[in-house]
């Protein structure tokens, strides 16, 4: 028997996670992008022993901009995900695993919720209302349907 909800309320609390997910990620980025700026996120990030923090600035405002818009829209969700995850793995070693699990005293808690929702997601899909759902649905019926160009 399956432990899982029936289809459509499946659908709905994965796209609820994505909006969710995805909106946190797009606040965090911009905020590394344009509240903050790049060089204050470099800053930030040297000042707690980030190696090559100019990079890492990019990597992680880049993964939490562009992941978060993909993740809304359900579009690569597994790379989305995937790279997600590695981004707050990184976070959490680098920087506030030695803090304890509240976010508030600056520990893992967010990273690690941020991370493990985008695991889920990577590993389940995003669920019918996506662009991806709706990229394969076209891509199965185009293979059902026989080519007219044949003719």
């Amino acid at each position: 028997m399956s432990r899982s909800l029936p289809g459509s309320a499946r659908d709905v609390a994965l796209l609820a996670a994505r909006l969710v997910l995805g909106a946190v990620l797009i606040a965090h980025g911009w905020q590394k992008l344009a509240t903050n700026g790049i060089a204050a996120t470099t800053e930030a990030f040297a000042g707690v022993g980030v190696p090559l923090a100019p990079l890492a600035a990019i990597v992680a405002t880049l993964v939490e901009l562009v992941g978060g818009v993909l993740l809304v829209v359900g579009a690569a969700t597994a790379v989305a995900g995937i790279l997600v995850v590695l981004t707050m793995l990184g976070a959490a070693l680098l920087v506030h695993a030695g803090n304890g699990i509240f976010a508030a005293d600056g520990g893992w808690e967010l990273v690690g919720v941020i991370a493990v929702t985008a695991l889920v997601l990577a590993a389940t899909g995003a669920g019918r209302f996506s662009v991806d759902h709706a990229l394969a649905s076209r891509g199965a019926k185009a293979q059902v349907e026989p080519s007219r160009s044949a003719a």
